[in-house]
């Protein structure tokens, strides 16, 4: 019997369809599976009729595979993932690949490619997204980590991702170590965003216009056809659509707490740690917090008397408004997405080829949408672009929308309604944009009660002064340093 090209460590949803994937593309998947029940179970369902061959051990599966084996786990991240690793090391041969197909955070990536290198191991760690749906048919997948695994797991990845339409792979290497899952995790937040976003774009429209679902539905769908060409664009259309057995729409009766599985916090966590202002992201992530506390804000809300007024005045141009500003939004949550990137990149020494990043979400994922082949455009032309705004592309979208965009964030806010990541969005770009902050008082202020000193405009940046303010509090500095 031939052996296995890959061997795959979990069959949940999202291993499952990876192996039916790379059967369709011709390879031959050894699968296996901690309850060995499942295997069966896998290979007498849903793999019945192909080449896939059941594992039903470790080493029952190291012996199937051709070398250098190629292992990808598709199992829970953190502990999980080192325990298999630890199993399967003393099994393995110099050379052998194994990739972390989870969504683990990008230290444990770089702690496990180092230490597998010294054992003669090669290690990737991939983001994969698409959901199930990608996984079978194509998702984008981001692989880091040792770049010498690359050219053995190249033709198997790339063949089994999605694909732009000028049919190039959604898939690329990314860089060393954790880069890989670094990007997955950047794309993640913002798919908080993106979702954030469109959930505060139907609240503006049900509760402040006071739409149907069907003209909801008809907006999304018709928005969709727009520079917000998307997948969460369309998925909402469809989601707005859908009735349940009594033809009442499905969403109007869902609980209003939203979950996580922690990559959105990540992302704004080392946003923190980098100096890096993702701010509509980590509202995102606030607001399904704020979204968590279902009996709180119930409370709250008979305490308050809080209600959302009527938005007056003509629909379709509120519409159009809406629209403009969740466009520019968005790209704000690019755009931000992409700085804390380049920061990544340049602290960890990744060389990262931001168009790439935007190529490999341009099919396959969860965000993928029609502007992501601008933003690739937009790192072609200039790799050294900082912000994503400054490009000509961009920027004229920005500028086009920037009054919609605030007539839209304003009306919410004086009607009642909650926009946090639209506003967050604006703030952001109206902060960027500002030559001059009022941070002179605040720092200012830090000098005041702590001596931290401040630089001054009319002396070369990097000479640091101190003043004593009070006449009491002496002249001696405290030391300069940001965290």
């Amino acid at each position: 019997m031939k052996k296995g090209d890959i061997g795959v460590i979990g069959l949940a949803v999202m291993g499952q369809n990876l192996i039916l994937n790379m059967n369709d593309h011709g390879f031959k998947v050894v699968a296996y599976n901690r309850t060995t029940a499942k295997v069966d179970e896998f290979l007498n369902d849903a793999a019945k009729g192909t080449d896939v061959i059941g594992a039903y051990s470790l080493e029952d599966l190291v012996e199937k595979l051709e070398k250098p084996r190629k292992i990808m786990l598709m199992v829970r991240a953190g502990s999980v993932v080192d325990t298999f690793i630890e199993n399967l090391v003393p099994l393995l041969d110099e050379g052998d690949i194994i990739i972390d197909g989870g969504n683990s955070n990008y230290p444990d990536t770089n702690r496990r490619t180092q230490e597998l290198a010294k054992k003669g191991l090669r290690f990737i760690g991939t983001g994969v997204s698409g959901g199930e749906e990608g996984a079978r048919f194509g998702p984008s997948i981001m692989p880091g980590g040792n770049e010498e695994a690359w050219t053995y797991v190249k033709p198997i990845l790339q063949a089994i991702s999605a694909k732009t339409d000028k049919n190039e792979p959604c898939c690329d290497w990314v860089g060393k170590d954790g880069a890989g899952h670094f990007v997955k995790m950047v794309h993640n937040g913002i798919e908080y965003g993106d979702m954030q976003l469109i959930s505060e774009a139907y609240h503006f429209m049900k509760e402040g216009l006071g739409l149907s679902y069907e003209q909801m539905q008809e907006t999304f769908q018709a928005w969709n056809k727009t520079e917000l060409d998307s997948y969460l664009v369309e998925i909402t259309a469809d989601i707005l659509g859908y009735k349940d057995e009594n033809g009442e729409p499905l969403v109007e009766h869902i609980l209003d707490t939203a979950g996580q599985k922690g990559t959105g916090k990540w992302t704004g966590i080392n946003a923190l740690d980098l100096g890096i202002p993702l701010t509509l992201i980590s509202e995102a992530v606030f607001a399904r917090c704020v979204s968590s506390f279902k009996d709180q804000r119930q409370q709250a809300s008979a305490l308050f008397n809080h209600k959302v007024d009527q938005v007056e005045g003509d629909v379709s141009e509120w519409l159009d408004a809406l629209r403009q500003a969740l466009l520019a939004s968005k790209i704000i949550s690019y755009a931000q997405g992409f700085m804390l990137i380049r920061q990544a990149s340049e602290d960890f020494d990744w060389s990262l080829n931001y168009g790439n990043v935007a190529l490999m979400w341009r099919g396959g994922c969860i965000i993928r949408s029609a502007f992501l082949g601008n933003i690739r455009d937009a790192y072609e032309n200039n790799p050294d672009l900082i912000f994503l705004g400054s490009d000509e592309y961009f920027k004229n979208i920005l500028e086009t929308c920037m009054n919609a965009w605030r007539k839209v964030v304003a009306k919410a806010i004086e009607i009642g309604l909650p926009m946090p990541c639209m506003a967050s969005a604006l703030t952001f770009l109206d902060g960027y944009t500002t030559e001059r902050l009022p941070a002179n008082l605040l720092q200012a202020q830090r000098d005041y009660f702590g001596a931290h000193t401040y630089e001054r405009l009319d002396k070369p940046r990097g000479e640091f002064f101190h003043t004593n303010w009070t006449g009491k509090g002496g002249n001696t500095a405290s030391t300069t340093y940001d965290v």
